[in-house]
């Protein structure tokens, strides 16, 4: 089994579509483990997303990510991460095929519905970055 981060984006809260996603996830054979509804600070968004720090996107994502709440979820199942890669679509929806969630709840690159990590490392960090140890063992 493993695990992989998502998160439920301001765009989907705003359009209350955070159940829909849970659901497609769930159908999807995704067990949700740890789930937490929290709004970004600046510093916060800045940190999480500083890989993109010299990327001319990156203020915008930070502004837009700290917009509203989000609801940052620790799922599982095999092959966690490129599951959740294949069910989220690519990451402009209008390129996204049929049936993925970004297909049916993005609207934009930016506003696209979920993040989800993009590698087994990535997800350890990312997992660990809104979850303690402590809350992620007792999801175990």
């Amino acid at each position: 089994m493993q695990r992989t981060l998502t998160i439920i984006k301001p765009d989907s809260m705003e359009a209350q579509n955070a159940g829909n996603i849970l659901a497609h996830l769930e159908k999807e054979g995704f067990q949700i483990q740890a789930l937490k509804r929290m709004r970004l600070s600046e510093a916060q968004a800045q940190k999480f997303y500083e890989v993109h720090r010299e990327r001319p996107f990156y203020d915008s994502l930070v502004a837009y990510m700290t917009s509203g709440p989000i609801i940052a979820v620790a799922l599982a199942r095999e092959n966690a991460v490129p599951h959740l890669r294949e069910v989220m679509g690519a990451t402009d929806p209008a390129n996204a095929e049929d049936g993925t969630i970004r297909a049916l709840y993005g609207s934009s690159i930016e506003r696209n519905a979920i993040h989800g990590s993009d590698s087994p490392e990535n997800a350890r960090k990312e997992l660990h970055f809104f979850f303690s140890r402590a809350e992620l063992i007792a999801a175990e």
